[in-house]
């Protein structure tokens, strides 16, 4: 795929999508060799388009993707399982990130085909007697692929080859960057304007966009090219320019334009809604709902409809959704015993086709000030709750591998039953008394031997508990909270299921939720506010849903309780950036959001700089601080070495083209 980021003439995949009369979902056939020609025709056109949908599979839910925009940050840095993808983009000195180890290569080399594949759409479309509804979806993939690309690289191409933003048909190795405000002024924003006059307030199809999603980009677009057009920190772009608007527009200005559009998605967001607890928006039961505003669509009924996948066994390609494997630890080698006299071990939590368990790649590991500050309230707020596994459940029920109404003994030799717990992460406030295994001894983690209750992976006991402890200061690079949200969620199938393959779920990629932070940041730097509509208000929107408790997701109970009083009162009166930040941490956490959440508002060394963690030892439990090395250049993304090579310039055209810090 290297290759083909700057031939941009394959303007689409291989792989087509077309429609199929009136019907209400976007259905995919198999078209192999596109041609310029097919594409002039009404079909071309509209196969264009659905292939637009199609390739957001090859990014969201791609584990890659989600390790560039996730690790180094605040929210995740390396496991045990870390590899050269994980451990340079950490920053933390375990190797040099670099234009050959950036895995934001994910979307660069897939973003340059679906530009083009939007520009033969809107370029074709009229002659082809398209209606301009339908070609403003294509405006706002293309738009929504600018913005991607400026915010993570820097100033992009407009001209593939034929022309800026023009359809090109041709195979080119020459190209040349444009500026950031270009690339904003002639791309982003006019392509996002037509597509709000002239989309739907309801989709046309499923999950088709919408002006309520077309008004999320844009005011995100807004906002953050406000925050680059103020550059508080004097944080460097590239290619060079001044910070000065075309349009003559200030920072001031594109702020309040971020907050204007917010809120006119939120006061005329259509059939979308938030949902009525912070639980239902991510359980995989309630897919599809109506806080999404636009998803990576996967089907379980078919590996062929679904992009060619496995659901079987996978081995982590695009465009399978098969991120969530980054962000598990290996609790698969939790054990208990089957006896209560003596420890006879069985592997007593294995790996099952449910949220928050499923396959363990080890590569993305939550610091511990996850656990001890940026969710530090839990007794009230379920985004806890609804966002980690933080307890292991024995599943051998399911297992077989001892009988279903078996009793076995887990710490301190208590019984235990399926479906209990056999290990929990606690607050340190929980911890006191807590007993680790030690290191040289028979019962120390990994010994083979666990002795008197200890356990196998290093979890500790307290007095009266049947399940292994881990305190929140004991989180380590070997054991640490599963992403609960992207975990796996299949139906019909018997015992443990399927945890090995691709997960048949569609990935978020907006949420209406997300309006009301966009605004509230806005709001911040600036805005002029109307009505009821302050950051403290539009903030508490959030946070009093995130009060409202429907299900207690890891004691699997249900659960009805109210606290959105409790938590607007706790609300700062003076909102801050920094408490917007760490809301849309609690809201939208290993979604794939933080990088550039934390680039757009120069926070990344001030926020992510240093975290504290344990080693990769099982039963390590002495928390390291760690500092990363976070220079101004590294705001920006390497342009992957395949581009570069591929390009025909000489070498000091090439070394102009990178980012700088990267030759």
């Amino acid at each position: 795929m290297k290759k083909q980021n700057i031939k941009i003439a394959v303007g689409l995949l291989a792989m087509g999508l077309t429609f199929t009369g009136c019907s209400s979902v976007l259905e995919e056939n198999d078209r192999e060799g596109y041609t310029p020609e097919y594409f002039k025709t009404t079909a071309g056109v509209e196969s264009g388009i659905t292939s637009l949908y199609a390739n957001l599979r090859y990014y969201w839910g791609n584990g890659y993707w989600l390790i560039a925009n996730e690790t180094g940050t605040d929210e995740y840095t390396f496991g045990h399982g870390g590899n050269n993808n994980d451990l340079p983009i950490d920053m933390s000195n375990n190797g040099e990130l670099n234009a050959s180890n950036c895995r934001a290569d994910v979307f660069w080399n897939l973003a340059f085909p679906d530009i083009n594949t939007a520009s033969g759409v809107i370029e074709n479309g009229t002659s082809a007697g398209v209606a301009e509804s339908l070609l403003s979806e294509a405006r706002f993939f293309r738009a929504y692929d600018y913005f991607l690309l400026v915010q993570t690289f820097g100033g992009v191409p407009l001209d593939l080859g034929a022309g800026e933003l023009k359809f090109n048909t041709n195979a080119t190795r020459i190209s040349a960057r444009n500026t950031v405000p270009e690339v904003y002024t002639k791309a982003i924003f006019p392509d996002l304007l037509a597509a709000i006059q002239n989309l739907p307030d309801k989709g046309r199809v499923t999950g088709g966009v919408t002006k309520t999603a077309a008004r999320l980009i844009l005011a995100k677009a807004y906002l953050t090219y406000g925050w680059w057009l103020e550059n508080p920190n004097n944080i460097p772009t590239y290619p060079t320019c001044d910070r000065t608007d075309p349009n003559g527009h200030d920072a001031k200005w594109y702020f309040q334009q971020a907050y204007n559009v917010a809120v006119e998605a939120i006061q005329n967001h259509g059939d979308f809604a938030l949902q009525a607890s912070f639980y239902q928006v991510n359980v995989g039961s309630n897919d599809r709902n109506s806080e999404i505003l636009l998803y990576a669509d996967h089907t379980q009924s078919s590996n062929y409809y679904d992009g060619g996948t496995n659901f079987d066994w996978a081995n982590g390609n695009a465009p399978g959704n098969f991120a969530r494997w980054m962000c598990r630890w290996d609790y698969t080698f939790l054990e208990s015993s089957k006896s209560a006299s003596s420890w006879t071990s069985f592997r007593s939590v294995q790996r099952e086709a449910v949220q928050g368990k499923d396959r363990p790649w080890k590569e993305m590991a939550t610091p511990i000030e996850v656990m001890t500050e940026t969710f530090k309230e839990k007794k009230y707020d379920s985004r806890f709750d609804g966002t980690f596994a933080y307890q292991f459940r024995s599943n051998w029920d399911k297992s077989g591998v001892i009988d279903e109404k078996a009793v076995a003994y887990n710490a301190n030799m208590l019984p235990i039953h399926a479906q209990d717990s056999v290990l929990t992460f606690i607050d340190d406030s929980e911890a006191a008394g807590i007993v680790y295994p030690k290191a040289g001894t028979p019962n120390a983690a990994g010994s083979g031997n666990s002795g008197a209750g200890f356990s196998n992976v290093g979890a500790g006991v307290l007095p009266g508990r049947a399940d292994y402890v881990i305190a929140a200061s004991g989180i380590s690079r070997y054991a640490w909270l599963n992403n609960w949200k992207n975990g796996i969620y299949r139906t019909g199938d018997a015992g443990l299921g399927k945890p090995n393959g691709d997960s048949p779920r569609p990935y978020a990629v907006l949420k209406l939720s997300e309006l009301y932070l966009i605004a509230a940041e806005a709001a911040v730097k600036g805005a002029t506010t109307t009505g009821t509509h302050t950051a403290r208000n539009l903030v508490n929107v959030l946070r009093a849903r995130a009060g409202k408790w429907s299900y207690d997701n890891n004691r699997q109970r249900e659960k009805v309780a109210d606290y959105s009083a409790e938590m607007m009162a706790a609300t700062p009166q003076t909102i801050t950036i920094d408490y917007i930040l760490g809301e849309r941490s609690r809201e939208f956490f290993g979604e794939g959001y933080r990088w550039l959440d934390l680039v757009r508002t120069q926070s990344w060394q001030r926020l992510a700089g240093t975290y504290s963690i344990c080693g990769k030892s099982a039963g390590d439990h002495t928390p390291e601080t760690v500092t990363r090395t976070i220079t101004p250049e590294k705001y920006l993304r390497p342009i992957p070495q395949g581009q570069i090579d591929a390009l025909q310039m000489s070498d000091s055209e090439k070394a102009s083209y990178q980012n700088p810090g990267y030759n």
